[in-house]
């Protein structure tokens, strides 16, 4: 096998109906990988599922809320009864509650912390029995830009993320005598359903974004695609524990 050669392998991602997580499906899809994509929303779904059968994948979608246990370890069971193995997990089901500190509710907070952090920990360990039965295999979860620094407006949302770097980590050393690699990535700002509505709440967030980024550009759901190929691939058997950020520059500005 080739370094970023995915044939044979079997990818599942949750929020893989949309945004970032459809552009990480496409790379695997590109590289020979089966696909999974787990969201809520079935109309969505079976739009993306078009897009990736468009590219020749061998793809499926699976219903999945995550915020409950057993949908979440049902999804990791439908994809290895559909294939016969797992080999890649990306933790990307995400959202976000945009409120000072002290007009979040419980709520709100739990809401956030659930999505983002809680459900990425039940699929990892969903996931893991089978990829330690087949051998070896690659955890990649989302965290975001803002594990790094902090909003006034994202408490809940940069608390989850900063633990998903801080539980990616545990993971990593937790499970590499096993030949699991566990990584994250740090989306910077991202052309997406989810910021389309910061830009509508945030007041010049765009050209903010845009001034502070040596790219001079908000990132699209393609520029996930390469990474995602790297980091669920043999290429990258020697890298865990590791927060890499895709951010075109944004968070190396002072």
């Amino acid at each position: 096998m080739t370094p970023f050669d995915l044939r044979k392998r079997v990818a599942l991602i949750t929020g893989g109906n949309g945004g970032i997580g459809l552009g990480m499906a496409k790379g695997f899809a590109s590289s020979g990988a089966a696909v999974i994509i787990a969201g809520r929303n079935q109309t969505k779904g079976r739009s993306a599922l078009s897009e990736l059968h468009a590219l020749g994948a061998q793809a499926e979608f699976v219903e999945l809320d995550v915020l409950t246990e057993a949908p979440c370890y049902r999804a990791i069971q439908r994809a290895v009864e559909r294939f016969g193995r797992l080999d890649i997990l990306v933790n990307n089901a995400g959202t976000s509650v945009r409120k000072a500190p002290k007009d979040l509710t419980m709520q709100d907070w739990h809401l956030v912390m659930d999505t983002n952090l809680t459900s990425a920990f039940l699929c990892s360990q969903a996931a893991y029995p089978h990829m330690l039965h087949t051998g070896g295999g690659k955890i990649i979860n989302i965290g975001s830009m803002m594990s790094i620094f902090g909003m006034p407006f994202a408490t809940a949302y940069a608390a989850s993320k900063g633990g998903v770097v801080q539980m990616t980590k545990a993971m990593a050393t937790a499970w590499a005598k096993d030949n699991i690699q566990v990584n994250a990535i740090l989306p910077g700002w991202i052309d997406t359903d989810l910021t389309r509505d910061a830009r509508q709440q945030i007041p010049d967030l765009h050209e903010k974004v845009a001034a502070r980024t040596p790219a001079q550009r908000w990132g699209t759901p393609s520029d996930f695609e390469g990474i995602a190929i790297f980091l669920g691939s043999p290429a990258s058997d020697f890298i865990t524990g590791a927060a890499i950020p895709v951010d075109g520059g944004y968070s190396i500005q002072g």
